[in-house]
C-alpha cells in the first residue's frame, strides 16, 4: 500500500488560513497614545538617564568593597592594604579588583613567619577583652597567649598588645571550659 502526500492545501487548512487573516488585529507600537505616550516617554528618559547610572555606580562600588569586607571578617592582618587596593581599583575601573579579591582570601604565610601571627591586631584585642572578661574557653586563651608569645619573640608586639600580653600572663586559667561555675 502506498501513501501519497499531496502538497495542495486541504479545505480545513484553507479555512484556518482565512480565519487567521480575518481575525488579525491592526499592529500598534504602544498601548499608550497621545499625551499618555509622551508622559511615559518622559518617565522612561528620567529613569534611564538619572536612576540607572546611580544604581550602576552604587552596585559597582558595593562589589568593589567586598574584598575589604571579607578581609575584615577573616581578620586578615593586611586588611588596611586590601582596603587601599579596593579604593585604587575603584579609581582604575576595576582592574585591580581581582588582585584584592585573591589577596583577601589568601593565608598570609610570609606575614606569619615575619610577625608570628596571621591575624589582624584587632582580633587579638577583641579576644583579649573576652579572655579578661572570662568569656573564652581555656584552650582559646592558651592559643591567644601562644600567638602573643610568638609575636613578642619576633619583636612585633605593639604597645597595646604588650599590655594585653602581661595581663594574660597574670590571668589564671578558668576552672572549667565555660569560665563560670561548674
Amino acid at each position: 500500500m502506498r501513501i501519497s502526500y499531496s502538497p495542495r492545501p486541504t479545505a480545513v487548512m484553507r479555512l484556518a488560513l482565512a480565519l487567521t487573516l480575518l481575525a488579525a488585529m491592526p499592529a500598534r507600537a504602544s498601548m499608550f497614545s497621545g499625551e499618555a505616550l509622551d508622559k511615559v516617554a518622559d518617565i522612561m528618559a528620567i529613569v534611564v538617564l538619572i536612576i540607572v547610572p546611580i544604581v550602576v555606580i552604587v552596585v559597582f562600588w558595593l562589589v568593589h568593597v567586598l574584598p575589604e569586607r571579607f578581609a575584615e571578617q577573616r581578620h586578615h592582618p593586611q586588611t588596611d592594604a586590601i582596603q587601599t587596593l579596593c579604593l585604587l581599583s575603584l579609581v582604575f575601573g576595576g582592574l585591580l579588583w581581582p588582585i584584592a579579591w585573591l589577596w583577601a582570601f589568601t593565608r598570609p604565610v610570609a606575614y606569619k613567619a615575619a610577625y608570628g601571627t596571621d591575624k589582624h591586631e584587632e582580633w587579638h584585642e577583641t579576644m583579649g577583652e573576652k579572655a579578661l572578661a572570662g568569656k573564652l574557653l581555656s584552650h582559646d586563651i592558651e592559643h591567644l597567649k601562644s600567638e602573643l608569645d610568638a609575636m613578642a619573640a619576633k619583636g612585633a608586639l605593639p604597645a597595646n598588645l604588650k599590655q594585653l600580653h602581661t595581663d594574660l600572663a597574670r590571668l589564671a586559667p578558668p576552672s572549667n571550659a565555660a569560665g563560670g561555675p561548674a
